[in-house]
C-alpha cells in the first residue's frame, strides 16, 4: 500500500509500521518538518527516492501528497474477540462504533478522526459493502486510522449479538430514534451508523437495544454520516466527562 501525506507518514512511524521506501519531492524549499521527516526516515535505514512532481502524484494517486509518499505493507486490522478482551480489561466502559457499509473513504477517514479524539475504543467495519482502509481514508484521517483499532467482520448482525452478550448496550442512529439528551450514555455502548444513502439496515435495527438521534431545531433530512459521528461521539464524551447527561 501506497500512503502519502505528513501526518501519515508520521503516525504511521510512531506506531512501529515498516516503510519499505519512501518518496520524497526532490526540491530546494523543503520545510524544516520535511527536512526532519526525512531525517528521520533515512536514520530508519529506509531507502529514499526524490522524485518530482508528477511522478510523486502518479505514485501516491493524488495532488494532496504533501511532498511524500511511502511504501508499506498492508494496513493492519485488528481481531474483535482481542479488541474485546483489552477492552474488558481495561477501567473504563466500552465505546465502540459499528459501521454498517460506509462508502465514501473520506467519510471513512472523518469518522476515524472523530472516533480517536472522542476516546472509542473500536471501529467495527463490514468484510463485503463498505470502505475498506485506503491511502484516501489515511489521509483524511490524519493518519489517526493508525492508532484506531479497527475489526473487519464478516456479519456485522453476529458482531452486535457478540457485543449485546458481553454486557454491551447497542444502539442503531437513525433519524427517528430517541433523541441523545434522553438516553442514558455511561455505560458500555456501542452506536451503529449507517449507509449514506439507505441508512442502517433493518436487521440491525431490530438486533439493536434501541434506537438514538440527533435532536433537531429544524426539520431536515439527516446530516452526513461523518458528522453525525462526530456530533454523537463527543456527546457521549461529555456525557461520561461530566458524570450525567
Amino acid at each position: 500500500m501506497i500512503i502519502y501525506g505528513r501526518n501519515v507518514v508520521k503516525e504511521a512511524l510512531k506506531v512501529g509500521t515498516h516503510l519499505k521506501r519512501a518518496y520524497i519531492l526532490n526540491s530546494n524549499n523543503l520545510s524544516q518538518e520535511m527536512k526532519q521527516l526525512e531525517n528521520q526516515i533515512r536514520h530508519l535505514g529506509v531507502t529514499i527516492e526524490k522524485v518530482d512532481e508528477k511522478k510523486l502524484e502518479a505514485i501516491s494517486h493524488s495532488k494532496d501528497h504533501q511532498g511524500i509518499a511511502a511504501k508499506i505493507r498492508d494496513y493492519r486490522y485488528a481481531d474483535l474477540e482481542n479488541e474485546l478482551k483489552k477492552i474488558e480489561k481495561g477501567d473504563r466502559d466500552a465505546f465502540i462504533i459499528i459501521l454498517d457499509r460506509i462508502q465514501d473513504p473520506h467519510n471513512l477517514g472523518a469518522i476515524i478522526r472523530s472516533a480517536y479524539g472522542a476516546g472509542v475504543d473500536l471501529i467495527v467495519i463490514p468484510e463485503k459493502g463498505g470502505c475498506h482502509v485506503t491511502p484516501a481514508v489515511l489521509k483524511t484521517s490524519a493518519g489517526y486510522a493508525f492508532k484506531m483499532p479497527i475489526c473487519v467482520e464478516k456479519n456485522l448482525s453476529r458482531s452486535v449479538e457478540e457485543l449485546k452478550n458481553r454486557g454491551i448496550w447497542v444502539y442503531a442512529a437513525v433519524m427517528d430514534g430517541t433523541p441523545y439528551d434522553e438516553m442514558e450514555l455511561k455505560g458500555p455502548i456501542a452506536l451503529i451508523f449507517g449507509n449514506e444513502g439507505n441508512g442502517v439496515r433493518r436487521l440491525l435495527v431490530e438486533k439493536s437495544d434501541g434506537k438514538i438521534s440527533i435532536p433537531m431545531a429544524r426539520k431536515m433530512d439527516s446530516l452526513n454520516v461523518s458528522v453525525s459521528v462526530g456530533i454523537m461521539v463527543f456527546r457521549v464524551m461529555e456525557a461520561r466527562r461530566h458524570g450525567n447527561n
